[in-house]
């Protein structure tokens, strides 16, 4: 190493990117709850019912899923600054305008702008992570960045209440709308694609910092999306089920609450947070847990599918005693632990699209949010009616646990250790496909690249 170099203190952008993309996580997951915080007073102020109300929850999933790929194309080919101005800008507009709805079809109608501005949001900032972070680091960065958006929900019911308290339920959402508006003007004056290009780094630092998947990500001359495909298919399956009982915390808990228990508007904003809380931990401890099993065995298999098969299974577990006890104590820690469970798999599910396709992570990771789109889409309105038809607020998840045992036995079918390069065969072997990246892990969880004849773009 230089020796220039190691007398360099090094300057902490790294921590800074990290910083601004906790925030956007934050405000992202706060736009998007907060209609669910504040259901309460919009299905009486516009009249719905709850399957209406389901109709406008799934309504964000429409739009939300057509964006995922297309957001996370475009910044593979002009990068995740300006991708996330041109969609951050639109969220602001679809936040404020939720705010100023009439009825069933001007919030229908905000909604489906709102999953335009927010569908390109997660894969670039897939995209910025591949810029900035190693493989044997990213499962705890993308685990502390969906743990911000945790605390969103978290954060959403308690503030919406207050608000609509205090002033009205529109209200929140022109002051988030604002707050977002103020996020993209950091961005834009803060990130920058390619770490060569911040003002702030210094040489020692930019040592540490995988800069070349900037330049051969700006190299690409197609998109090899079939391979992509192929390989994302298992992962996009498994995130669909873990998904539809997300979506179930993210969309109903509140109402569960409300109208499940009785409780009033203020106490099932309490437990509600309660329960997004633990899916804060869960993020976190996910992430760290998947990148440690990397560092100490140098299986990337392991590190990802034995997290993420473990979480399911044990929010499965978690999840029968909803369905069973009328106990609200017994509940709502149930409920909890059943969160925490699921948000163990997102720090290595979010990987993944970059182990398998580090020089696509922004298309890869907009297919495997595609998932999870088509998740929210369908889930909200089959909630909806099972309620409106029963009038049982526990039956919803008796779905939810035929999913997730569903999405358990597929996590043995990503294996994150084949690139977009190697395929499977139908016994299982890695077929000779060349590979664009042959990318193995010592025990010590670094990477040990081998290049081979690049693939062609299908």
């Amino acid at each position: 190493m230089n020796p220039e170099l190691t007398r360099s203190p090094r300057t902490h952008v790294q921590q800074g990117v990290l910083a601004l993309l906790c925030a956007m996580s934050f405000i992202l997951y706060l736009d998007r709850v907060n209609l669910a915080a504040a259901a309460g007073p919009i299905k009486a102020e516009l009249g719905l019912s709850n399957t209406t109300l389901g109709v406008a929850f799934s309504a964000f999933g429409y739009t939300y899923a057509i964006f995922q790929i297309i957001g996370g194309w475009l910044a593979d080919r002009m990068g995740a600054r300006r991708t996330l101005l041109i969609c951050g800008s639109i969220w602001v507009v679809a936040t404020i305008a939720t705010g100023l709805v009439g009825g069933l079809a001007s919030l229908c109608a905000a909604r489906l702008l709102l999953g335009i501005g927010e569908g390109a949001a997660l894969p670039a900032q897939a995209r910025a992570i591949a810029n900035w972070f190693h493989t044997k680091d990213r499962g705890f960065v993308q685990g502390v960045t969906h743990s911000s958006s945790r605390l969103g929900n978290a954060a959403a019911p308690t503030l919406v209440v207050l608000l609509a308290t205090l002033y009205s339920w529109r209200l929140s959402f022109i002051l988030v709308g604002g707050f977002t508006a103020v996020w993209i003007v950091v961005w834009m004056v803060y990130y920058r694609d390619d770490p060569r290009a911040h003002g702030r780094v210094n040489e020692a630092e930019l040592a540490c910092l995988p800069v070349g998947m900037v330049h051969q990500s700006q190299e690409l001359q197609g998109t090899p999306w079939r391979r992509i495909l192929r390989r994302m298919s298992p992962t996009i399956f498994v995130y669909f089920c873990q998904v539809w009982s997300n979506t179930l915390f993210f969309s109903w808990v509140p109402l569960f609450f409300l109208h499940g228990y009785g409780l009033n508007l203020k106490e099932s904003a309490i437990f509600s947070s309660g329960v997004f809380l633990a899916g804060v931990v869960g993020d976190v401890l996910g992430g760290f847990l998947s990148d440690r099993v990397l560092k100490r065995t140098g299986n990337l298999k392991l590190a990802r599918q034995g997290v993420i098969a473990f979480s399911l299974l044990g929010a499965f577990v978690f999840m029968i005693p909803v369905m069973i006890s009328r106990d609200l104590t017994v509940v709502t820690l149930c409920l909890s632990g059943a969160f925490f469970m699921l948000e163990l798999t997102i720090g290595p599910i979010w990987a993944v699209p970059m182990d398998v396709a580090e020089r696509h992570a922004g298309t890869a990771s907009g297919m495997l949010n595609t998932g999870a789109a088509l998740a929210t889409i369908i889930s909200p309105v089959v909630f909806g009616a099972v309620i409106d038809a029963t009038g049982n607020w526990s039956l919803p998840f008796v779905g939810s646990l035929l999913f997730l045992l569903l999405g358990a036995a597929m996590t043995l079918k990503i294996r994150p250790d084949l690139d977009i390069g190697e395929g499977l065969d139908p016994s299982g072997n890695a077929d000779p496909i060349p590979a664009q990246r042959s990318q193995r892990m010592n025990k010590g969880g670094e990477e040990k690249s081998v290049t081979v004849m690049d693939a062609d773009a299908s």
